[in-house]
């Protein structure tokens, strides 16, 4: 099977030809160093040469004060005053008024969206030989998953948080920066097509609900703009990083091309390995629909435990709408989502009361409710890897 190194490249450096089982069709193919190198050792142990420390995060006392005060403040006004602003007296009563029993089938559902997260997550990293089980595949996913919904930034610590297990797990860092790709390419690939069919669904009629042309049309063009520009970039040559520094001549001129363009082609690296695993037509691919599907499926049964039930169509898009508020550099990623979501649905004419405790009370179990099993995966995340680096590799 056909690597993006060079036939010349992977011959010269010595590298076996993959495992079906291992790699696709279009990963760079890892390099094992050679007896008595200085990263031989580290390979034998099982962990990469290089010492790399678990990503952290660092706050000053003032950060920390200042964060914590946003959040207080975040919730208040979400949970207190802005339903008192639009005529809400006690958003708690409101919320404890609701049906138990999809309360219960929302709990269910959030549940099958982490398992479809999980089985999605091994489809694409975990493939052939690897200290990856089922247990670490839910340390590295919950880890990752309370990463993101804590620190926000379009999911920033999320993916620093899978890379390094990723690499601490024995995987060369081409192929985890390449599976990393993919692996957001067929989740976010979802997201957007999605935006395309329902947008362009709901302001042509064919599906049921209003169709503001602000937050359905302009969400398409979106989501049709991405979707060409990742397929773009898979046409990249396998080797653009090295062309680039070819053609600036060399030099120090030729080195920082070369290190720019590096990040094109590990993204093409990377989309062309999702649209290789879409040929496979592996059922746990399934889990990038589950993911999004169940999730909504939790904002769904939140509208109906308050006895409302708009237009699947109109929560489908109020939720990918709201969902793009995940993108701001808020503390928690509180009142981003939120906001949005609530401003999603007024605009399609839901009644901005019922909007406000529903969307809080998916809040509750989409944001708060794995939040804690996601900070006790990370400590067990941590004497997972230090396990990791006590046991060789099984040859």
């Amino acid at each position: 099977m056909a690597d993006d190194l060079p036939a010349r490249e992977r011959t010269l450096s010595g590298d076996r030809p993959s495992s079906p089982r291992s790699r696709t069709d279009h990963e760079p193919s890892s390099r094992v160093p050679a007896a008595g190198s200085p990263g031989a050792e580290a390979v034998q142990a099982g962990v990469p040469g290089d010492s790399e420390e678990m990503p952290r995060v660092h706050f000053t006392r003032r950060q920390l004060i200042g964060t914590v005060v946003f959040i207080v403040c975040a919730v208040a006004f979400l949970y207190f005053a802005l339903p008192r602003l639009v005529g809400l007296k006690d958003t708690w009563t409101r919320i404890q008024k609701g049906n138990g029993w999809w309360f219960a089938l929302a709990a269910f559902l959030e549940a099958c969206s982490f398992l479809g997260y999980i089985a999605l997550f091994r489809a694409v990293f975990v493939r052939g030989e690897s200290r990856i089980d089922w247990r670490e595949s839910y340390q590295i996913t919950m880890a990752g998953l309370a990463a993101t919904r804590l620190f926000a930034s379009g999911g920033a610590g999320g993916i620093a948080l899978t890379a390094w297990a990723l690499r601490r797990s024995g995987m060369e860092a081409r192929v985890a920066a390449c599976r990393l790709v993919a692996f957001m390419a067929l989740l976010y690939g979802v997201y957007m097509l999605t935006l395309v069919v329902d947008g362009l669904g709901l302001y042509l009629g064919v599906f049921p609900g209003m169709a503001p042309f602000a937050i359905t049309i302009i969400p398409a063009i979106f989501g049709a703009v991405v979707v060409v520009i990742f397929l773009s970039v898979s046409l990249l040559p396998t080797d653009f990083d090295r062309l680039v520094k070819r053609w600036s001549h060399g030099g120090r001129l030729g080195r920082v091309a070369g290190a720019l363009a590096a990040a094109p082609a590990t993204a093409a690296t990377g989309v062309r390995t999702a649209l290789s695993l879409l040929r496979t037509r592996n059922p746990a691919l399934l889990g990038a629909l589950a993911w999004w599907g169940f999730d909504i499926g939790v904002l769904w049964a939140s509208f109906h435990a308050f006895g409302v039930s708009p237009p699947k169509g109109v929560i489908v898009m109020a939720y990918f709408v709201g969902m793009l508020g995940n993108t701001l550099p808020l503390p928690a990623g509180i009142g981003g989502v939120d906001g949005g979501m609530i401003g999603a649905f007024s605009a399609f004419g839901v009644d901005v009361e019922v909007s406000i405790v529903a969307v809080l009370a998916y809040r509750g179990f989409a944001f708060w409710l794995p939040t804690l099993p996601g900070a006790v995966a990370y400590f067990q995340l941590r004497r997972t890897v230090h396990r990791w680096q006590r046991e060789p590799v099984e040859a």
